[in-house]
């Protein structure tokens, strides 16, 4: 993992490759962007709707509310890495809130009194650490990704604090809204995931732009524009 932080340093910046994209071992993406969408065909259905497609939207909402709240412990401790400290303060705040007034995180009473969904990941720690983005890679089941978001990926698999605060099996409660929220996805935004993936005359190039174009915007990267971004729910269920 820090062999690959540190070779990261060494690429082209996002303005600096052609086209914005570094993308070196390309071959070997496409094959893992092949296996995805494998993947993603037999999750997802085929070409119905999926058993997804039929949760209530109710339901559906408490799962995403759900697991937003266990999320955020994570989030602020990303943020306090930042040294964001009032964004972190931000998120404990609405994280109390959520997990109290909302019913152990079932509803979502902090949007409603301005505390709004803030998030962040290692990934953009690094970015604020000032790691530049590296190679495009898309990871087998996880998606798309650079070099610097891929390190980020696997820090905040071993670093999220419920999984260490949370005695089992209440943690595997959190991980599979997680998880469950991320199927939900897919099915609701569908008909966006599938233009991309199988309506596309070149999915893997689509893919790749969308999601660097997304991820720069959302990191306030000024190689992407605001006319370049892309609904980060409906292009965050290519990783499962």
């Amino acid at each position: 993992m820090a062999g690959l932080a540190v070779s990261a340093c060494a690429v082209p910046g996002p303005g600096e490759a052609p086209d914005g994209i570094y993308d070196p071992n390309e071959g070997a993406n496409r094959r893992v962007h092949a296996f995805n969408k494998r993947i993603d065909s037999a999750l997802s259905g085929g070409e119905g709707p999926g058993l997804a497609a039929s949760v209530p939207e109710p339901l559906a909402e408490g799962v995403a509310n759900f697991a937003d709240t266990v999320s955020l412990p994570q989030t602020v401790m990303n943020q306090i890495l930042q040294a964001r400290l009032g964004r972190a303060a931000r998120n404990t705040l609405r994280f109390s809130v959520n997990a109290t007034v909302g019913i152990a995180g079932l509803f979502d009473v902090a949007s409603q009194i301005g505390l709004p969904e803030d998030e962040s990941d290692f990934g953009e720690t690094l970015y604020v650490w000032g790691l530049p983005e590296g190679a495009y890679i898309e990871l087998p089941v996880l998606g798309p990704a650079t070099e610097r978001d891929a390190v980020g990926k696997v820090v905040d698999l071993f670093t999220d604090p419920v999984s260490y605060l949370v005695p089992t099996p209440d943690r595997y409660y959190a991980t599979g809204a997680k998880l469950a929220d991320k199927a939900l996805s897919r099915a609701r935004y569908g008909e966006t995931v599938d233009s991309v993936l199988y309506d596309s005359a070149d999915s893997y190039a689509q893919l790749r732009m969308i999601y660097l174009q997304k991820r720069r915007f959302e990191l306030g990267d000024e190689s992407a524009g605001e006319e370049d971004y892309i609904d980060p729910e409906a292009l965050d269920t290519e990783g499962f």
